[in-house]
C-alpha cells in the first residue's frame, strides 16, 4: 500500500512539472515592437541581419515576443532611424552610428572610424577593451540602449567614373560617402561629400548629380548596380576597416522588458553580427569576379593618396578631440586599445596572413 502510495505520488508530481513548464512559459508578456532600418530590402545581408535578429527574437521566446522589421523609409526615413527610436516613434532601430555624426562626432565611434579597426579589433574593444562601457554611457544621454548588431568587415573604397590617380583628382569629386566623419576628411583634400541614403544612390550616379559613390562590398554593390554607370572600382575602403551595425533600443522600452527578454535579444544580436560578417565574406567572393566578368576596372588607391587621407584623418581627430570633450572620452582610450592591439596583430595575424597570401596558386 504504502509503494503504491509512493508511486502515485510520485507521477503526479511528474504531472505536475510537466505542467508547470508551458504555464511558466505562459506567464511571459506578449510583445510586439517595430524595428526601422535604414537599409533597402533588396540588400539580403544587411537588411537581412535584421529580419534574422528578429527570427531568432521570436524563436527563443516561441513568437511572444515579436519585432517586425522594416525597410528604410517605409515607416521612418532611412536615415532617420535614430531619432525614432530616442523619441520613441519606433522601439528599435537597426542602423548605422556613423550617419548621426552631425550632431556629435562620437557616434562614430560606434560604427567605424577612418583607418581605424579590423573587425576583430572593434569586437575586442567592445566585448573586452571598455568600448561598450563608455559607448553606452554616451548613448544614454540619446535615451537609447546600444547593442552590437552586425558587421561588414572592411569595405570597397567605392566606384568612379574616372581614376583617381593623385590627391589633385579628388579636388571638386561629388563623392557619396556615408561616414559623415570621412566626408569631413575628405573635405580637406577637396572632395565635396554627400549623404545619400542606399536605396537613392544609382539614380544620383547615373543622372551625374554626384561622380562617385561608396557603399559596401562587391555583393550589395552589384546588387545595387553601380557597375553599370561607373566603371572604376577602388580599394581599400580606408574610411571603414569594418563597420559595425547596432541594434537601437529606446532606452524606456529597454528598461520595460523583462529579463530574460533582454538577454535573448542580446544574444539574437550577437548571433546576427557573427551571421553578417559571415555571409558577406563568402558572397563578396563571386560577387566580385561578376564585377570583373562584366567589365569592372580593379584599382588600388596610391601610397601618396592614403597617406595624404591619414593625415588628414589624425589631424582632424586632434581637433575634434580638443573641442569635444565626449569624443575625447571616448576616442582616446579607443585610440590607446588600437596601437596595442596593432603590437600584436603585426606578431602572428600579419605574418600568417601575408605567408598565406603569398602562397595562393601555390
Amino acid at each position: 500500500m504504502k509503494r503504491r502510495t509512493f508511486i502515485a505520488a510520485g507521477a503526479a508530481g511528474v504531472v505536475a512539472t510537466s505542467v508547470a513548464a508551458p504555464a511558466i512559459a505562459q506567464s511571459q508578456p506578449e510583445i510586439k515592437w517595430r524595428l526601422a532600418t535604414s537599409w533597402p530590402k533588396s540588400l539580403d545581408t544587411i537588411y537581412g541581419g535584421a529580419e534574422y535578429l528578429a527570427k531568432r527574437v521570436a524563436a527563443a521566446t516561441d513568437n511572444k515576443f515579436q519585432i517586425r522589421v522594416f525597410a528604410g523609409g517605409e515607416i521612418v526615413p532611412a536615415l532617420q532611424v535614430l531619432d525614432a527610436v530616442q523619441n520613441n516613434t519606433v522601439e528599435m532601430g537597426h542602423t548605422a552610428s556613423y550617419y548621426y555624426v552631425g550632431m556629435d562626432m562620437t557616434f562614430g565611434l560606434d560604427c567605424t572610424i577612418p583607418f581605424g579597426m579590423n573587425a576583430r579589433q572593434q569586437n575586442a574593444w567592445m566585448t573586452h577593451g571598455g568600448g561598450l562601457d563608455l559607448l553606452r554611457n554616451f548613448f544614454k544621454e540619446y535615451n537609447v540602449y546600444n547593442i552590437p548588431a552586425g558587421n561588414t568587415g572592411a569595405q570597397m573604397g567605392g566606384w568612379y567614373r574616372k581614376e583617381i590617380k593623385t590627391v589633385d583628382d579628388l579636388k571638386g569629386l561629388k563623392f557619396r560617402i556615408g561616414s559623415g566623419m570621412a566626408g569631413a576628411i575628405l573635405a580637406k583634400l577637396g572632395v565635396v561629400p554627400q549623404t545619400i541614403a542606399g536605396g537613392d544612390i544609382y539614380p544620383a550616379l547615373e543622372k551625374g548629380t554626384i561622380d562617385a559613390t561608396e557603399w559596401v562590398g562587391p555583393y550589395d554593390d552589384e546588387k545595387l548596380g553601380f557597375y553599370k554607370v561607373a566603371k572604376y572600382y577602388y580599394t581599400p575602403g580606408w574610411w571603414e576597416g569594418q563597420a559595425q551595425l547596432s541594434a537601437y533600443v529606446n532606452l524606456g522600452q529597454w528598461e520595460s522588458l523583462p529579463q530574460n527578454y533582454k538577454a535573448i535579444l542580446t544574444s539574437a544580436s550577437a548571433e546576427a553580427q557573427s551571421w553578417m560578417i559571415g555571409k558577406y565574406d563568402t558572397d563578396n567572393v563571386a560577387a566580385l569576379r561578376r564585377l570583373i566578368a562584366n567589365g569592372t576596372q580593379l584599382r588600388a588607391f596610391s601610397k601618396e593618396i592614403l597617406d595624404a587621407c591619414y593625415n588628414a584623418a589624425q589631424e582632424f581627430y586632434a581637433e575634434t578631440a580638443a573641442k569635444n570633450s565626449k569624443f575625447k572620452t571616448v576616442y582616446e582610450p579607443w585610440k590607446k586599445f588600437l596601437e596595442d592591439e596593432h603590437q600584436w596583430f603585426r606578431v602572428v595575424e600579419q605574418q600568417f596572413d601575408n605567408y598565406m597570401l603569398s602562397r595562393k596558386g601555390a
